[in-house]
């Protein structure tokens, strides 16, 4: 993709286009979630929210023409509840909209159900390649703990339906759970990478405040493992994966070589991006600058101003050079493959602190990489936001 004409000089580094659609409705609301995500008794008017989709995927177009899209992201919420029609109509629209790549990577977020996985023949007839399984737990009563609606028999059952119909797949495990050991969590996840092939995210458990397992946790009636025994669990993850041949590229992900969510990648890279939808965000650029967008969160709401207006865009925010820098140095130095510091420069306006960045790499927190690159080290991701903060200073 050649540089943007309507700012050709925007240090924004040349990693594709990208467009993330959320469909924020789920069957149930998992007690850890603090996504953007609702559940609806009645029916979803699927083919009025994909007219409001379309309008503002136009919409978006028309403020970043000259675009040839390279990755699509459908997250949620429970992409998976929609049928396959309607993905292959927000598909049609992206590509008239911009244009797509010869290899664009559409990755659709699913849950292991077995409905949801009957429909994955005809996610892919619309155009998905790359499917993202929310399994969670290979477990059934750490999966009933963490509200999810299916089995592990079920889970694995839709992760073999997955690698049926998808070249591309990947799924999720949740660890640090309650009362987990780390001898528990090596073998479940020494199991799952036995069935995963090429790509894991593995987040360890966050209590988010308004969550229902932040009630239960300020109740005392959900302990998480301490901060000692979650250290443990991170040191096996890395050890069972890096063994297994799926090393860490992110700080939560893990892939064979060029496994990679290409999609991902171009957030952690500080790329371009639309966000359509209901609480969708976005990163253009557009003469003004960089800037960030924000779509209505309430569904119904978003419906009401895209019918309306042609688009559901609540906030609209010019990126300082100071946010820019920030953005990008939270975002890149998650990979393992870490920043390019002239690249910040031009962001930010000015370089890292070479004292800063010196102190950090004596502390072995931090190394230089071949040409120029700096990254944080094994000992220094597990302290990722410190090192951050650190730079940024």
């Amino acid at each position: 993709m050649s540089a943007h004409p309507m700012a050709p000089d925007h240090p924004t580094r040349d990693v594709g286009f990208g467009v993330y659609l959320h469909w924020p409705f789920c069957a149930a609301k998992c007690p850890y979630c603090d996504f953007n995500s609702h559940v609806r008794h009645a029916p979803v008017d699927e083919t009025r929210y994909l007219a409001a989709f379309r309008a503002e995927i136009a919409h978006v177009a028309a403020r970043t023409p000259g675009r040839t899209v390279s990755s699509v992201f459908l997250g949620g919420g429970t992409p998976s509840l929609m049928k396959p029609a309607t993905v292959a109509g927000l598909l049609d629209a992206i590509a008239t909209a911009w244009g797509t790549t010869g290899d664009v990577e559409i990755t659709l977020e699913a849950n292991p159900t077995s409905v949801e996985a009957g429909r994955f023949a005809g996610y892919r007839a619309a155009g998905v390649n790359r499917v993202s399984l929310g399994v969670q737990a290979l477990d059934d009563a750490s999966l009933k703990r963490l509200g999810r609606l299916h089995t592990a028999e079920e889970a694995l059952a839709a992760v073999a339906v997955a690698a049926r119909h998808f070249d591309r797949s990947s799924f999720d495990l949740i660890y640090a759970r309650p009362d987990q050991t780390a001898q528990a969590w090596r073998a479940e996840l020494t199991d799952a990478i036995a069935r995963a092939a090429e790509h894991l995210s593995l987040y360890q458990l966050t209590i988010e405040p308004g969550t229902p397992f932040h009630g239960l946790f300020t109740a005392g009636r959900l302990v998480p493992p301490d901060d000692d025994t979650a250290r443990v669990l991170y040191d096996v993850t890395q050890e069972v994966c890096d063994r297994a041949g799926l090393a860490a590229y992110e700080i939560s992900n893990h892939a064979r070589p060029g496994a990679q969510s290409r999609h991902n990648l171009l957030y952690w890279r500080y790329g371009e991006y639309a966000g359509i939808g209901p609480g969708a965000h976005g990163r253009l650029v557009t003469p003004q600058g960089r800037i960030g967008t924000v779509t209505e969160r309430a569904p119904e709401t978003w419906l009401a101003r895209v019918e309306a207006d042609g688009h559901g865009i609540v906030s609209t925010e010019t990126l300082s050079p100071a946010d820019q820098g920030d953005e990008f140095l939270m975002m890149g130095m998650r990979l393992a493959e870490g920043i390019d510091p002239a690249r910040y420069a031009a962001l930010k306006g000015r370089a890292l602190d070479a004292d800063r960045l010196a102190t950090l790499v004596a502390e072995g927190l931090v190394a230089r990489r071949p040409g120029g690159r700096i990254a944080t080290t094994a000992r220094g991701a597990p302290v990722l936001n410190a090192v951050v903060a650190q730079l940024a200073g």
